[in-house]
């Protein structure tokens, strides 16, 4: 089999996602992102407010100076990447048992991937986040950024609370 989801007799193959996964929809993906948000802003802001002080909260200029950069921007991307493509998610999406995968082989993102796939976060936004909400509507629920990178993102089928069940005596 070659990594392009067909067999070499040019058939494709299932992924192991296929069977008892289904495409993320937009609240759990969005639950993921606030997550990610709490957990990134709990790490760069006790950073910022270590390197610049009270100050930098006060400061009039919107960058501060090179950490500002770092951990603000720098950080962030480099992290968000690393995530897709070594876990095929985000701590946000782990939590919630979420993942980005390949639209055509259902494998992790490719380092190529990940890097359109950030670069269509701007993408979203910059169109007033109609790029986020087009997942709403999408059949693969896929956003702009998804689209850009040909990436989907995936749940289990059975994600949720487990069915309650008596016993007889």
């Amino acid at each position: 089999m070659s990594s392009t989801g067909l067999s070499d007799t040019g058939a494709e193959y299932k992924t192991e996602y296929e069977e008892d996964h289904v495409y993320a929809g937009f609240g759990i993906r969005f639950g993921a992102s606030i997550i990610d948000t709490l957990l990134l802003l709990a790490i760069t802001f006790p950073l910022l407010h270590l390197i610049y002080g009270k100050g930098y909260w006060s400061a009039e200029d919107t960058v501060v100076g090179i950490f500002d950069i770092l951990i603000s921007y720098v950080l962030p991307l480099i992290a968000t990447i690393l995530f897709w493509v070594y876990k095929s998610a985000t701590p946000g999406k782990m939590v919630l048992k979420v993942k980005v995968v390949d639209a055509k082989t259902g494998r992790a993102p490719t380092i190529r991937q990940s890097i359109i796939r950030y670069i269509g976060y701007y993408v979203s936004i910059l169109s007033l986040g109609l790029g986020f909400l087009w997942v709403l509507w999408d059949t693969k629920k896929q956003g702009w950024h998804d689209k850009m990178a040909s990436t989907v993102v995936i749940r289990p089928k059975n994600k949720g609370v487990e069915p309650v069940r008596f016993h007889k005596n």
